[in-house]
Protein backbone atom coordinates (compact mmCIF):
# COMPACT_ATOMS: atom_id res chain seq x y z
CA UNK A 1 0.00 0.00 0.00
CA UNK A 2 2.82 2.41 0.83
CA UNK A 3 4.23 1.98 -2.69
CA UNK A 4 1.02 2.82 -4.50
CA UNK A 5 1.26 5.75 -6.87
CA UNK A 6 -0.48 9.03 -6.16
CA UNK A 7 -1.77 10.71 -3.04
CA UNK A 8 -2.51 8.58 0.02
CA UNK A 9 -5.45 9.45 2.24
CA UNK A 10 -4.83 10.32 5.87
CA UNK A 11 -6.65 7.17 6.98
CA UNK A 12 -4.30 4.99 4.91
CA UNK A 13 -1.24 6.81 6.23
CA UNK A 14 -2.46 6.41 9.81
CA UNK A 15 -2.94 2.69 9.25
CA UNK A 16 0.52 2.34 7.71
CA UNK A 17 2.07 4.17 10.64
CA UNK A 18 0.19 2.01 13.12
CA UNK A 19 0.92 -1.35 11.54
CA UNK A 20 4.00 -0.74 9.37
CA UNK A 21 7.66 -0.10 10.05
CA UNK A 22 10.55 1.87 8.62
CA UNK A 23 10.31 0.09 5.27
CA UNK A 24 6.71 1.14 4.72
CA UNK A 25 7.41 4.65 6.04
CA UNK A 26 10.01 5.28 3.30
CA UNK A 27 7.22 6.04 0.83
CA UNK A 28 5.41 8.48 3.12
CA UNK A 29 6.79 11.86 2.15
CA UNK A 30 6.28 14.97 0.05
CA UNK A 31 3.06 15.58 -1.84
CA UNK A 32 2.02 11.95 -1.45
CA UNK A 33 0.71 12.77 2.01
CA UNK A 34 -1.06 15.74 3.57
CA UNK A 35 0.72 18.44 5.59
CA UNK A 36 -0.98 17.04 8.71
CA UNK A 37 0.52 13.59 8.07
CA UNK A 38 3.94 15.12 7.43
CA UNK A 39 3.74 16.74 10.85
CA UNK A 40 2.53 13.46 12.31
CA UNK A 41 5.58 11.62 10.93
CA UNK A 42 7.98 14.38 11.99
CA UNK A 43 6.74 13.98 15.58
CA UNK A 44 6.60 10.17 15.55
CA UNK A 45 8.30 8.64 18.62
CA UNK A 46 10.00 5.86 16.63
CA UNK A 47 13.10 7.21 14.82
CA UNK A 48 12.96 4.31 12.36
CA UNK A 49 9.65 5.73 11.11
CA UNK A 50 10.37 9.39 11.74
CA UNK A 51 13.60 9.32 9.71
CA UNK A 52 12.82 6.48 7.27
CA UNK A 53 12.65 8.55 4.11
CA UNK A 54 15.61 10.77 5.00
CA UNK A 55 17.73 7.77 6.01
CA UNK A 56 16.92 6.04 2.73
CA UNK A 57 17.96 9.05 0.65
CA UNK A 58 21.14 9.56 2.68
CA UNK A 59 22.03 5.90 2.25
CA UNK A 60 21.56 6.18 -1.51
CA UNK A 61 23.81 9.25 -1.51
CA UNK A 62 26.50 7.38 0.45
CA UNK A 63 26.33 4.57 -2.10
CA UNK A 64 26.55 7.06 -5.02
CA UNK A 65 23.16 5.90 -6.31
CA UNK A 66 21.44 8.69 -8.23
CA UNK A 67 18.29 10.12 -6.64
CA UNK A 68 16.05 12.99 -7.66
CA UNK A 69 17.18 16.54 -7.00
CA UNK A 70 13.86 17.25 -5.28
CA UNK A 71 14.50 14.36 -2.90
CA UNK A 72 17.82 15.92 -1.96
CA UNK A 73 16.18 19.30 -1.35
CA UNK A 74 13.41 17.78 0.78
CA UNK A 75 15.71 15.70 2.95
CA UNK A 76 18.29 18.42 3.55
CA UNK A 77 15.85 21.32 3.75
CA UNK A 78 17.96 23.44 1.40
CA UNK A 79 17.53 24.70 -2.16
CA UNK A 80 19.60 22.91 -4.78
CA UNK A 81 21.80 25.98 -5.26
CA UNK A 82 22.95 25.65 -1.65
CA UNK A 83 23.58 21.92 -1.95
CA UNK A 84 26.22 22.56 -4.62
CA UNK A 85 28.47 23.95 -1.88
CA UNK A 86 27.69 21.28 0.73
CA UNK A 87 30.70 20.14 2.82
CA UNK A 88 29.92 16.47 2.06
CA UNK A 89 31.42 15.46 -1.32
CA UNK A 90 28.94 12.57 -1.57
CA UNK A 91 26.12 15.10 -1.51
CA UNK A 92 27.79 17.29 -4.14
CA UNK A 93 28.20 14.19 -6.30
CA UNK A 94 24.48 13.45 -5.92
CA UNK A 95 23.68 17.01 -7.06
CA UNK A 96 25.89 16.60 -10.15
CA UNK A 97 24.14 13.31 -10.95
CA UNK A 98 20.58 14.57 -10.52
CA UNK A 99 20.39 18.27 -11.44
CA UNK A 100 20.41 17.89 -15.21
CA UNK A 101 19.23 21.38 -16.22
CA UNK A 102 21.63 23.22 -13.93
CA UNK A 103 22.66 26.76 -14.94
CA UNK A 104 26.14 27.65 -16.16
CA UNK A 105 27.29 29.08 -12.81
CA UNK A 106 26.44 25.81 -11.07
CA UNK A 107 28.17 23.80 -13.79
CA UNK A 108 31.32 25.84 -13.35
CA UNK A 109 31.23 25.25 -9.58
CA UNK A 110 30.96 21.50 -10.15
CA UNK A 111 33.79 21.53 -12.69
CA UNK A 112 35.97 23.25 -10.08
CA UNK A 113 35.05 20.83 -7.29
CA UNK A 114 37.89 19.38 -5.24
CA UNK A 115 36.43 15.85 -5.54
CA UNK A 116 37.30 14.03 -8.77
CA UNK A 117 34.03 12.07 -8.69
CA UNK A 118 32.02 15.29 -8.71
CA UNK A 119 33.98 16.69 -11.65
CA UNK A 120 33.54 13.47 -13.57
CA UNK A 121 29.78 13.43 -12.96
CA UNK A 122 29.51 17.05 -14.09
CA UNK A 123 30.92 16.13 -17.52
CA UNK A 124 29.25 12.75 -17.99
CA UNK A 125 26.49 14.00 -20.28
CA UNK A 126 26.54 16.27 -23.31
CA UNK A 127 24.47 18.92 -21.52
CA UNK A 128 25.00 21.33 -19.89
CA UNK A 129 28.47 20.81 -21.32
CA UNK A 130 31.89 22.28 -20.70
CA UNK A 131 32.25 26.03 -21.38
CA UNK A 132 34.95 26.85 -23.97
CA UNK A 133 37.16 28.54 -21.37
CA UNK A 134 37.13 25.34 -19.28
CA UNK A 135 37.92 22.82 -22.03
CA UNK A 136 41.69 22.85 -21.69
CA UNK A 137 41.45 22.37 -17.95
CA UNK A 138 38.90 19.54 -18.25
CA UNK A 139 40.87 17.79 -20.99
CA UNK A 140 43.99 17.93 -18.82
CA UNK A 141 42.13 16.57 -15.78
CA UNK A 142 42.20 12.72 -15.65
CA UNK A 143 38.77 12.74 -14.00
CA UNK A 144 37.08 14.65 -16.80
CA UNK A 145 39.33 13.95 -19.79
CA UNK A 146 37.36 11.12 -21.39
CA UNK A 147 33.95 12.73 -20.90
CA UNK A 148 35.13 16.05 -22.31
CA UNK A 149 36.86 14.34 -25.23
CA UNK A 150 33.57 12.63 -26.07
CA UNK A 151 31.39 15.74 -26.16
CA UNK A 152 33.38 18.96 -26.61
CA UNK A 153 34.84 20.38 -29.84
CA UNK A 154 38.57 19.57 -30.00
CA UNK A 155 41.41 21.64 -31.36
CA UNK A 156 43.83 19.92 -33.70
CA UNK A 157 46.45 19.86 -30.94
CA UNK A 158 44.14 18.25 -28.41
CA UNK A 159 42.91 15.74 -30.98
CA UNK A 160 46.45 14.60 -31.79
CA UNK A 161 47.33 14.30 -28.13
CA UNK A 162 44.20 12.42 -27.10
CA UNK A 163 44.09 10.12 -30.13
CA UNK A 164 47.54 8.84 -29.10
CA UNK A 165 46.55 8.51 -25.44
CA UNK A 166 47.57 5.41 -23.57
CA UNK A 167 44.06 5.28 -22.10
CA UNK A 168 41.68 3.12 -24.12
CA UNK A 169 38.64 4.98 -22.77
CA UNK A 170 40.04 8.31 -23.96
CA UNK A 171 40.81 7.04 -27.47
CA UNK A 172 37.31 5.59 -27.76
CA UNK A 173 35.80 8.84 -26.48
CA UNK A 174 37.65 10.84 -29.15
CA UNK A 175 36.28 8.54 -31.84
CA UNK A 176 32.75 9.12 -30.50
CA UNK A 177 33.09 12.91 -30.66
CA UNK A 178 30.47 14.31 -33.10
CA UNK A 179 32.53 17.45 -33.76
CA UNK A 180 35.49 15.74 -35.46
CA UNK A 181 36.52 17.09 -38.85
CA UNK A 182 36.93 14.88 -41.89
CA UNK A 183 40.71 15.10 -41.48
CA UNK A 184 40.48 13.96 -37.85
CA UNK A 185 38.24 11.02 -38.76
CA UNK A 186 40.68 10.01 -41.50
CA UNK A 187 43.48 9.89 -38.90
CA UNK A 188 41.51 7.24 -36.98
CA UNK A 189 41.01 4.86 -39.91
CA UNK A 190 44.08 2.80 -39.04
CA UNK A 191 42.95 2.03 -35.48
CA UNK A 192 42.67 -1.64 -34.58
CA UNK A 193 40.32 -0.98 -31.64
CA UNK A 194 36.86 -2.42 -32.56
CA UNK A 195 35.07 0.36 -30.68
CA UNK A 196 37.02 3.06 -32.50
CA UNK A 197 36.34 1.36 -35.82
CA UNK A 198 32.58 1.29 -35.23
CA UNK A 199 32.54 4.91 -34.07
CA UNK A 200 34.44 5.95 -37.21
CA UNK A 201 32.10 3.85 -39.36
CA UNK A 202 29.17 5.87 -38.02
CA UNK A 203 30.79 9.23 -38.81
CA UNK A 204 29.31 11.57 -41.39
CA UNK A 205 32.77 11.86 -42.95
CA UNK A 206 33.03 8.19 -44.00
CA UNK A 207 31.89 6.92 -47.40
CA UNK A 208 29.81 3.76 -47.80
CA UNK A 209 32.73 1.60 -48.93
CA UNK A 210 34.89 2.55 -45.95
CA UNK A 211 31.97 2.07 -43.62
CA UNK A 212 31.32 -1.44 -44.94
CA UNK A 213 35.01 -2.31 -44.65
CA UNK A 214 35.19 -1.22 -41.01
CA UNK A 215 32.04 -3.10 -40.10
CA UNK A 216 33.34 -6.21 -41.86
CA UNK A 217 36.59 -6.10 -39.88
CA UNK A 218 34.75 -5.91 -36.54
CA UNK A 219 32.20 -8.55 -37.54
CA UNK A 220 35.06 -10.90 -38.47
CA UNK A 221 36.61 -10.31 -35.04
CA UNK A 222 33.29 -11.07 -33.39
CA UNK A 223 33.00 -14.29 -35.39
CA UNK A 224 36.46 -15.22 -34.11
CA UNK A 225 35.26 -14.83 -30.52
CA UNK A 226 36.33 -11.26 -29.65
CA UNK A 227 34.31 -9.94 -26.73
CA UNK A 228 35.40 -6.36 -27.49
CA UNK A 229 34.07 -6.70 -31.02
CA UNK A 230 30.75 -7.94 -29.64
CA UNK A 231 30.63 -4.93 -27.33
CA UNK A 232 31.48 -2.57 -30.20
CA UNK A 233 28.73 -3.92 -32.44
CA UNK A 234 26.07 -4.29 -29.74
CA UNK A 235 26.63 -1.63 -27.11
CA UNK A 236 29.34 0.85 -27.95
CA UNK A 237 29.14 4.14 -29.75
CA UNK A 238 26.61 6.85 -30.29
CA UNK A 239 24.00 6.56 -33.00
CA UNK A 240 24.63 8.63 -36.15
CA UNK A 241 22.31 11.44 -35.06
CA UNK A 242 23.79 13.70 -37.74
CA UNK A 243 21.73 11.75 -40.27
CA UNK A 244 18.54 13.50 -39.08
CA UNK A 245 19.94 16.86 -40.19
CA UNK A 246 21.01 16.09 -43.76
CA UNK A 247 18.76 16.77 -46.78
CA UNK A 248 15.93 14.30 -47.39
CA UNK A 249 17.40 12.89 -50.61
CA UNK A 250 20.63 12.07 -48.82
CA UNK A 251 18.79 10.47 -45.91
CA UNK A 252 16.71 8.26 -48.18
CA UNK A 253 19.88 6.68 -49.56
CA UNK A 254 20.22 4.97 -46.16
CA UNK A 255 17.06 2.92 -46.74
CA UNK A 256 19.40 0.38 -48.34
CA UNK A 257 22.12 0.67 -45.71
CA UNK A 258 23.10 -2.82 -44.46
CA UNK A 259 23.87 -1.45 -40.98
CA UNK A 260 20.78 -1.40 -38.76
CA UNK A 261 21.65 1.67 -36.72
CA UNK A 262 21.43 3.93 -39.80
CA UNK A 263 18.00 2.62 -40.76
CA UNK A 264 16.84 3.01 -37.16
CA UNK A 265 17.89 6.67 -37.08
CA UNK A 266 16.23 7.18 -40.45
CA UNK A 267 13.02 5.68 -39.05
CA UNK A 268 12.99 8.36 -36.33
CA UNK A 269 12.70 11.15 -38.93
CA UNK A 270 9.14 12.51 -39.20
CA UNK A 271 9.21 13.76 -42.79
CA UNK A 272 9.75 10.64 -44.91
CA UNK A 273 7.62 9.88 -47.99
CA UNK A 274 5.05 7.07 -48.03
CA UNK A 275 7.27 4.62 -49.92
CA UNK A 276 10.04 5.02 -47.33
CA UNK A 277 7.58 4.31 -44.50
CA UNK A 278 6.34 1.23 -46.32
CA UNK A 279 9.87 -0.14 -46.53
CA UNK A 280 10.71 0.71 -42.93
CA UNK A 281 7.48 -0.92 -41.71
CA UNK A 282 8.70 -4.11 -43.40
CA UNK A 283 12.34 -3.76 -42.32
CA UNK A 284 14.00 -7.06 -41.33
CA UNK A 285 15.07 -5.55 -37.99
CA UNK A 286 12.43 -5.31 -35.24
CA UNK A 287 13.96 -2.19 -33.63
CA UNK A 288 13.68 -0.34 -36.95
CA UNK A 289 10.04 -1.35 -37.34
CA UNK A 290 9.25 -0.27 -33.79
CA UNK A 291 10.94 3.09 -34.30
CA UNK A 292 9.00 3.69 -37.52
CA UNK A 293 5.74 2.78 -35.78
CA UNK A 294 6.17 5.69 -33.36
CA UNK A 295 5.60 8.30 -36.08
CA UNK A 296 2.42 10.34 -35.50
CA UNK A 297 0.58 9.03 -38.58
CA UNK A 298 1.47 5.35 -38.26
CA UNK A 299 -1.41 3.32 -39.78
CA UNK A 300 -3.57 1.32 -37.33
CA UNK A 301 -2.94 -1.92 -39.20
CA UNK A 302 0.83 -1.45 -38.94
CA UNK A 303 0.62 -0.87 -35.20
CA UNK A 304 -1.65 -3.84 -34.60
CA UNK A 305 0.41 -6.19 -36.74
CA UNK A 306 3.63 -5.21 -34.98
CA UNK A 307 2.23 -5.55 -31.46
CA UNK A 308 0.39 -8.77 -32.21
CA UNK A 309 3.57 -10.36 -33.54
CA UNK A 310 6.12 -9.04 -31.04
CA UNK A 311 4.35 -7.44 -28.07
CA UNK A 312 5.43 -4.07 -26.72
CA UNK A 313 8.50 -2.65 -24.98
CA UNK A 314 7.33 -1.67 -21.51
CA UNK A 315 10.36 0.41 -20.57
CA UNK A 316 9.80 2.74 -23.56
CA UNK A 317 6.92 5.14 -23.06
CA UNK A 318 4.42 5.73 -24.45
CA UNK A 319 3.63 2.15 -25.40
CA UNK A 320 2.70 1.38 -28.98
CA UNK A 321 -0.75 0.34 -27.75
CA UNK A 322 -1.07 3.90 -26.38
CA UNK A 323 -0.48 5.39 -29.83
CA UNK A 324 -3.51 7.52 -30.85
CA UNK A 325 -3.90 5.42 -34.02
CA UNK A 326 -3.74 2.04 -32.32
CA UNK A 327 -7.08 0.20 -32.76
CA UNK A 328 -8.03 -0.16 -29.10
CA UNK A 329 -10.88 -2.51 -29.96
CA UNK A 330 -8.27 -5.07 -31.02
CA UNK A 331 -6.84 -5.35 -27.52
CA UNK A 332 -9.37 -7.89 -26.31
CA UNK A 333 -8.51 -10.16 -29.24
CA UNK A 334 -5.00 -10.49 -27.79
CA UNK A 335 -6.29 -12.73 -25.00
CA UNK A 336 -5.94 -15.73 -27.33
CA UNK A 337 -2.44 -14.87 -28.59
CA UNK A 338 0.14 -17.67 -28.21
CA UNK A 339 2.72 -15.27 -26.76
CA UNK A 340 1.95 -14.43 -23.08
CA UNK A 341 3.58 -11.01 -23.52
CA UNK A 342 1.01 -10.20 -26.17
CA UNK A 343 -1.83 -11.57 -24.03
CA UNK A 344 -0.69 -9.24 -21.25
CA UNK A 345 -1.36 -6.25 -23.49
CA UNK A 346 -5.07 -7.15 -23.58
CA UNK A 347 -5.15 -5.82 -20.01
CA UNK A 348 -4.50 -2.32 -21.40
CA UNK A 349 -8.23 -2.34 -22.23
CA UNK A 350 -9.87 -0.96 -19.06
CA UNK A 351 -13.21 -2.47 -20.08
CA UNK A 352 -11.92 -5.95 -20.88
CA UNK A 353 -14.90 -8.35 -20.65
CA UNK A 354 -15.07 -10.69 -17.70
CA UNK A 355 -14.67 -13.88 -19.82
CA UNK A 356 -11.38 -12.50 -21.12
CA UNK A 357 -10.23 -11.68 -17.60
CA UNK A 358 -11.14 -15.17 -16.41
CA UNK A 359 -9.15 -16.72 -19.24
CA UNK A 360 -6.09 -14.67 -18.33
CA UNK A 361 -6.58 -15.44 -14.62
CA UNK A 362 -5.93 -19.12 -15.36
CA UNK A 363 -2.69 -18.48 -17.22
CA UNK A 364 0.45 -20.31 -16.18
CA UNK A 365 2.40 -17.05 -16.00
CA UNK A 366 2.12 -15.21 -12.64
CA UNK A 367 2.59 -11.81 -14.32
CA UNK A 368 -0.60 -12.40 -16.30
CA UNK A 369 -2.59 -13.40 -13.23
CA UNK A 370 -1.15 -10.41 -11.37
CA UNK A 371 -2.26 -8.15 -14.20
CA UNK A 372 -5.80 -9.47 -13.83
CA UNK A 373 -5.64 -8.85 -10.07
CA UNK A 374 -4.82 -5.19 -10.77
CA UNK A 375 -7.31 -4.71 -13.59
CA UNK A 376 -10.08 -2.15 -12.90
CA UNK A 377 -12.77 -4.47 -14.30
CA UNK A 378 -11.90 -7.38 -12.00
CA UNK A 379 -14.93 -8.48 -10.01
CA UNK A 380 -15.01 -9.49 -6.37
CA UNK A 381 -15.60 -13.22 -7.14
CA UNK A 382 -12.61 -13.20 -9.49
CA UNK A 383 -10.48 -11.42 -6.90
CA UNK A 384 -11.60 -13.97 -4.32
CA UNK A 385 -10.07 -16.71 -6.48
CA UNK A 386 -6.85 -14.76 -6.96
CA UNK A 387 -6.51 -14.23 -3.20
CA UNK A 388 -5.63 -17.93 -3.05
CA UNK A 389 -3.11 -17.74 -5.87
CA UNK A 390 0.08 -19.72 -5.19
CA UNK A 391 2.15 -16.68 -6.12
CA UNK A 392 2.13 -14.25 -3.15
CA UNK A 393 2.50 -11.20 -5.39
CA UNK A 394 -0.69 -12.08 -7.23
CA UNK A 395 -2.53 -12.47 -3.93
CA UNK A 396 -1.12 -9.12 -2.75
CA UNK A 397 -2.44 -7.37 -5.86
CA UNK A 398 -5.86 -8.94 -5.37
CA UNK A 399 -5.93 -7.90 -1.71
CA UNK A 400 -5.17 -4.28 -2.67
CA UNK A 401 -7.90 -4.06 -5.32
CA UNK A 402 -10.51 -1.38 -4.55
CA UNK A 403 -13.34 -3.74 -5.58
CA UNK A 404 -12.64 -5.92 -2.55
CA UNK A 405 -15.32 -5.00 -0.02
CA UNK A 406 -14.52 -4.30 3.66
CA UNK A 407 -16.64 -7.29 4.75
CA UNK A 408 -14.38 -9.61 2.71
CA UNK A 409 -11.28 -7.92 4.11
CA UNK A 410 -12.50 -8.45 7.68
CA UNK A 411 -13.24 -12.10 6.92
CA UNK A 412 -9.69 -12.57 5.64
CA UNK A 413 -8.32 -11.09 8.84
CA UNK A 414 -10.63 -13.19 11.00
CA UNK A 415 -9.60 -16.39 9.20
CA UNK A 416 -5.98 -15.47 9.85
CA UNK A 417 -6.70 -14.89 13.52
CA UNK A 418 -5.88 -11.18 13.30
Amino acid sequence: MSRRRGRLSDAVVEALLAHGDGRTAVGLHGDRISPEMRRRIAEHPDPAIRDAYADFIRDMVRRAVAVGIRDLEEVHGLPREALVGAPDPDLRLAVAQSWHDRPLAVQVALLADTDARVRAAATRHRDPGVPPEWRDRCLADPATRANTARHAPLTREWFERLARSGEEEVRQAVADNPHLSAEMVARLLDSTDPCVRISVARSRHVDAGTRDRLYALVEAERAAGSVMAEVALTWHGAEPDWLRDVPLDERLAYLDCPHTVFRRVLASCPDLPAEAWRRLDDDPDLTVRRTAARRPDAPPEVLERLVRAHGDVHHVRPLLVEHPNFPRAALRTFTDAPDPRVRFLALEDPELPLPCLRRLATAAEPFLRGGVARHPAATEPLLDELLSDPDPHVADHAAAHPALRPARMRRILAEAGL
